[in-house]
């Protein structure tokens, strides 16, 4: 059940679950599973997002998503590969010179192959969706307090560039906020022109200004280290990643001896995970208020594992059901494993404590106290 107190979960736990939804959708084309596992993104994100900035970004994910979906439409209709047999848009065919051999510009569309294409947008975008998600349920800031120390560098790069998308809608709601009171209802090509200048350069100077705090406050600094500890510190890392890597090469060959699989896998994340340790001992560091891990982060990165694990099982035990049959056409299965999978991925929209919500008496001192038209956004030819 989950807490009555309002609490952040921890960020972590909403990146384990995105994954593992992303990498549940991934093994599959059939159009009923991507909206379901659409739908069970959206759901758990309007369920739990909070009102901080990063929570606005997932819109920009879902329309990045379906522009995603028409390009690879007009993709297709440019340079795809037309198969199938009902034509759906007559086209003449552009043949290429003979380097190009192989590659024609458009042709006739036909429905078989514009389906497949759809699929696979979808696909792509409901992976992009899964990401997008997990930025608005996760404070960033706090997922960098969350990494391991010796992940301190890397993670403030990725924490910065991660931050770029919430960053960015905070600025669309402030230039729109501020063009609104200047009195500016410009809209179409001409809002855009004055508007994309003034996002891009405050997007920028938020994102360096995280960038600023973080080198302040002195993360990535590390103690000096003996050159015995340095020297195991990279064994490990470097053996840990060749164990993962040779192990993930030897699950996906068939032909691969046992050895080589799983058990050299598991023999590389035990000495990454060491080479983390090791690594870390020479970062000191404190963390102001950590996230705790309960057991609602335990359900919701559990719930994100099984619908991965679903998948996996789907497409072992019953891998037709994981495409449309498109020749000839009829309508998509239901894998029932996989299904039950993104039902279980819904919970933590449930299960999870409710995000904190500013108090509305703190809401109204800041507003009494910086006032609507005191925010200084860069307009259309400013300087800083």
């Amino acid at each position: 059940m989950p807490s009555s107190t309002p609490r952040a979960v921890h960020p972590g736990a909403w990146w384990l679950w995105a994954v593992g939804l992303a990498v549940a959708v991934s093994q599959t084309t059939n159009p009923l599973v991507l909206l379901l596992a659409a739908s069970a993104v959206t759901f758990v994100v309007m369920a739990r997002r909070s009102s901080s900035p990063w929570a606005r970004a997932f819109r920009l994910y879902a329309i990045l998503g379906a522009a995603i979906i028409v390009l690879r439409i007009v993709l297709h209709v440019l340079v795809g590969l037309k198969w199938g047999e009902i034509i759906v848009l007559p086209l003449p065919t552009i043949e290429l010179p003979s380097w190009a051999a192989g590659i024609n510009l458009l042709g006739d569309v036909r429905l078989e192959g514009l389906l497949a294409a759809i699929f696979e947008g979808m696909r792509l975008a409901t992976m992009i969706l899964c990401v997008g998600a997990a930025n608005a349920l996760a404070d960033p800031k706090r997922l960098l307090a969350a990494l391991p120390g010796a992940l301190q560098e890397i993670g403030t790069a990725i924490i910065v560039a991660i931050s770029v998308a919430p960053q960015l809608a905070e600025s669309v709601r402030r230039v729109h906020r501020a063009r609104l009171l200047r009195g500016d209802g410009a809209r179409g090509v001409r809002a855009f022109r004055r508007v994309a200048m003034p996002v891009l350069e405050d997007t920028l100077e938020r994102s360096m200004a995280l960038a600023a705090s973080m080198d302040s406050r002195g993360y990535g600094r590390r103690d000096e280290t003996t050159p015995a500890r340095h020297r195991l510190t990279g064994m490990l890392t470097l053996g840990g990643l060749l164990g993962i890597s040779v192990g993930s090469y030897g699950l996906l060959d068939a032909t691969s001896p046992d050895w080589i699989g799983l058990p050299l896998l598991l023999v590389g994340v035990l000495l990454g995970a060491l080479g983390l340790a090791s690594g870390s001992t020479s970062v000191t560091r404190t963390t102001y208020r950590p996230s705790p891990w309960r057991l609602p982060e335990t359900l919701t990165a559990g719930c994100g594992i099984v619908a991965a694990a679903t998948a996996f099982a789907s497409a072992a035990w019953e891998p037709s059901t994981l495409t449309m049959p498109l020749a000839p056409i009829a309508p998509p299965p239901l894998p029932w494993l996989l299904t039950l999978g993104l039902l279980v991925a819904t919970l933590p929209g449930l299960i999870t404590p409710e995000p904190p919500r500013p108090r509305e008496r703190d809401r109204r001192g800041r507003i009494t106290a910086t006032g609507p038209t005191t925010e200084t956004v860069p307009t259309e030819g400013s300087h800083p």
